[in-house]
C-alpha cells in the first residue's frame, strides 16, 4: 500500500483515483473545484478543496511524505507547470505529470516531472495497433522499441508445436505465456501445441511483431 497524492479531479484524475482506491492506496484527492473534490470522497482517504499553484497550501500538504505524487490538471497548461514545479521544489519523491499535447510534455520534463503520461496520445497508438491487425487481442509497449502482444494463433500455426514454429528463429520473438481458458500456463515448452483455443503472449521488437502477425 502507497501513500498518493493526486492533484486535478476532472475524468481522468477521478478515474485514477478511483483505481487507485480499488487497488488498496491510501488516496488524498486535491483540486480547486469544490464539487469535483465532493464528488471522488467515496473512493480516496481524503480529499482537499484548494489550489495547487500556492506555496502555502501545497506545502501544508507535507508532499514529502506521499510515495507518489500525480499531477493530472488537464485545463490549464500553465497550473499543471506550476503545480509540478512546486512539488518538485517541496521535496516529493516522485512526480508524474498528465500531459495534452507535445509541448505540454516537453515542458513538464523541464519543470521536474519524473515521467510524464500523455493519455490521448498513448491510447491513440494503442488503439491503431489493437485495430488494425485481425488476430490480436492486447499490446503493450515497453517504450524502447520493443513490445508484448496478446495474440490469437493463425490458422498455419494451429496444431504445431512451439519449437516447430520457431519464432525465435524466424521473427526474433519469443512466446512468455499462453492463456488457455482464462488461465495462464507457463513457462512455454518446445513440445507445447498450438490449439485454435488459445492466446499467445509473445515479446518481440515492434517491427518484428508487425511482421509476425501480418505474415501469419
Amino acid at each position: 500500500m502507497k501513500q498518493i497524492l493526486v492533484i486535478g479531479l476532472g475524468r481522468f484524475g477521478r478515474h485514477m483515483c478511483q483505481k487507485l482506491g480499488d487497488l488498496g492506496h491510501q488516496v488524498m484527492a486535491v483540486d480547486k473545484d469544490e464539487n469535483r473534490v465532493e464528488a471522488c470522497l467515496s473512493y480516496v482517504t481524503n480529499a482537499l478543496v484548494g489550489d495547487a499553484t500556492r506555496q502555502d497550501f501545497v506545502q501544508s500538504l507535507g508532499v514529502d511524505n506521499y510515495d507518489l505524487c500525480f499531477v493530472c490538471i488537464g485545463d490549464s497548461f500553465q497550473d499543471s507547470l506550476e503545480a509540478t514545479a512546486l512539488l518538485k521544489d517541496l521535496g516529493a519523491k516522485k512526480v508524474i505529470a498528465r500531459a495534452s499535447r507535445d509541448v505540454h510534455e516537453r515542458f513538464l520534463l523541464r519543470n521536474g516531472a519524473d515521467q510524464v503520461v500523455y493519455p490521448e496520445k498513448q491510447v491513440a497508438e494503442w488503439t491503431a495497433v489493437r485495430y488494425s491487425c485481425d488476430f490480436l487481442s492486447d499490446y503493450f509497449s515497453t517504450g524502447d522499441g520493443y513490445a508484448v502482444m496478446e495474440i490469437k494463433p493463425p490458422a498455419s500455426w494451429v496444431g504445431k508445436t512451439v519449437a516447430a514454429l520457431d519464432l525465435r528463429r524466424h521473427a526474433d520473438c519469443n512466446i512468455l505465456a499462453i492463456r488457455q481458458n482464462g488461465a495462464i500456463k507457463m513457462p512455454v515448452g518446445p513440445q507445447t501445441v498450438i490449439s485454435r483455443e488459445d492466446v499467445l503472449l509473445v515479446l518481440g521488437k515492434d517491427t518484428d511483431l508487425d511482421r509476425l502477425v501480418e505474415k501469419g
